[in-house]
C-alpha cells in the first residue's frame, strides 16, 4: 500500500474525521461549522482538519478570511477502490451464499 493510501486510511479511523467527512459530503463549511457538533476546542477541531487535509480529503477554500473547508470526492476514490478490490464483488457472494443456504434449508424440509 502506498503512503498516500496509509494516510488517507489514517484520517478514516477517527470517529470525529469521519464525521466532518460525512458534514463536508453536504457541501463546504467554516471550521466554526465543522466545531458547532462537538465538544471540543476550536484548535482540537483545526488538528483533525489538518489531518484531513494531509491526507488529501478535504481542502481549503478562499473565501476571504473563513477559508471554509471542501471535500476532495477524487480522494475518497482511492481507499474505496482498494476496499472493493480487497473485498471483490460481496452482493454475488452474498447471492451465492443465500443460493447455497436455500439448497440445504430444501434438504431438510425432505427428511
Amino acid at each position: 500500500m502506498d503512503e498516500s493510501l496509509d494516510r488517507k486510511f489514517a484520517a478514516l479511523a477517527d470517529p470525529t474525521r469521519r464525521a466532518i467527512l460525512a458534514r463536508l459530503a453536504q457541501g463546504e463549511a467554516s471550521v466554526a461549522d465543522l466545531a458547532a457538533p462537538f465538544a471540543m476546542s476550536q484548535p482540537a477541531i483545526s488538528k483533525h482538519l489538518k489531518v484531513l487535509e494531509t491526507a488529501g480529503l478535504i481542502e481549503a477554500g478562499q473565501a476571504a478570511k473563513s477559508r471554509p473547508r471542501r471535500l476532495k470526492r477524487e480522494a475518497i476514490a482511492a481507499p474505496a477502490k482498494w476496499l472493493e478490490m480487497l473485498g471483490g464483488d460481496w452482493d454475488a457472494k452474498f447471492d451465492r451464499l443465500n443460493a447455497y443456504l436455500s439448497t440445504l434449508n430444501e434438504g431438510e424440509t425432505h427428511d
